[in-house]
């Protein structure tokens, strides 16, 4: 199956057909369907997690992405759909324009059965400084419609001797933490010294990293990435994986199985955010880790 038929129909769009043409359809359906997440300690966060999260940001930048670009309604049946299954841990950013989109899915839904992550790009120029944590937290938490955010990341860091340039925003951050406004604090990472720094740093509770057994859309190889993540789960720290399809470029059936297998039992990882698209992708991805996991 090729990406854009993968993506078109869902990784479980043809095997349901084929159950439904071997007349076991129910059975099947019933069986994969009572598959939920499961649940994971988050580093020393204090924070116990669902393991898979619902990521928003495919393709994502100037305030949309793949997951928005469906449509309000579309994309609330498959936020809904993830809550029944257990993933109920949805990851947004600011530049993925999804806060509003998952504020509109779990309106209804009980608060404390859900962890919320999201993110905003803090830039390096401290003498210049443009962004209000405080009333970026008070925009987002109304956008999500929330009191708190479990997971507060900054977004995007591209380079290594990142963490000095950003000591206000950090004292903001801990701040927010301090106050109950946010639970744990930490970086989204896009380069490998950054990874070191994140996996030393006293300040970081939570690193969202990219890592897949093909080294694809990452920061060095599985190897070295893995290296530093080993270094930093030594460290209590929470540790996200993302990129683990390779952004959409490693979804025929055996790449996601390999890569899957790869995280869980390779990775030195706590849970993975997963950009779906549909609810049979969705689908397969739970019933993939699911069975790996047990």
């Amino acid at each position: 199956m090729n990406r854009r038929h993968f993506i078109k129909t869902g990784a479980f769009g043809l095997a349901g057909f084929t159950v439904l043409q071997n007349g076991t359809a129910n059975v099947d359906l019933i069986s994969q369907q009572s598959v939920m997440v499961d649940k994971v300690k988050l580093g020393n966060t204090g924070l116990t997690v669902p393991r898979l999260a619902m990521g928003t940001g495919t393709i994502g930048g100037r305030s949309a992405s793949n997951q928005t670009r469906l449509g309000m309604d579309e994309f609330k049946r498959l936020a809904l759909h993830a809550y029944d299954r257990g993933m109920r841990f949805y990851d947004m950013a600011e530049v993925y324009g999804s806060m509003p989109f998952v504020g509109e899915s779990i309106k209804t839904l009980p608060r404390e059965n859900l962890t919320l992550l999201t993110k905003v790009s803090i830039p390096e120029d401290q003498a210049n400084r443009k962004i209000s944590v405080s009333e970026t937290l008070d925009r987002f938490r109304q956008q999500i419609g929330t009191d708190y955010i479990d997971v507060f990341l900054m977004h995007y860091i591209t380079a290594g001797g990142w963490e000095k340039p950003r000591t206000g925003y950090i004292d903001d951050y801990l701040k927010a933490k301090q106050d109950g406004i946010v639970k744990a604090v930490g970086i989204s990472c896009h380069h490998i010294d950054a990874l070191r720094e994140a996996a030393v740093s006293r300040w970081v509770d939570v690193i969202m990293v990219r890592l897949n057994p093909f080294g694809t859309n990452m920061d060095d190889t599985p190897e070295e990435v893995n290296k530093a993540l080993a270094v930093a789960k030594s460290n209590g720290k929470g540790i996200i994986n993302m990129k683990v399809f390779g952004e959409g470029k490693h979804v025929t059936d055996d790449e996601r199985e390999k890569s899957l297998q790869f995280v869980l039992k390779e990775g030195n990882v706590h849970c993975l955010t997963l950009g779906l698209e549909s609810i049979g992708q969705m689908d397969d991805a739970i019933n993939r880790t699911m069975r790996i996991v047990s």
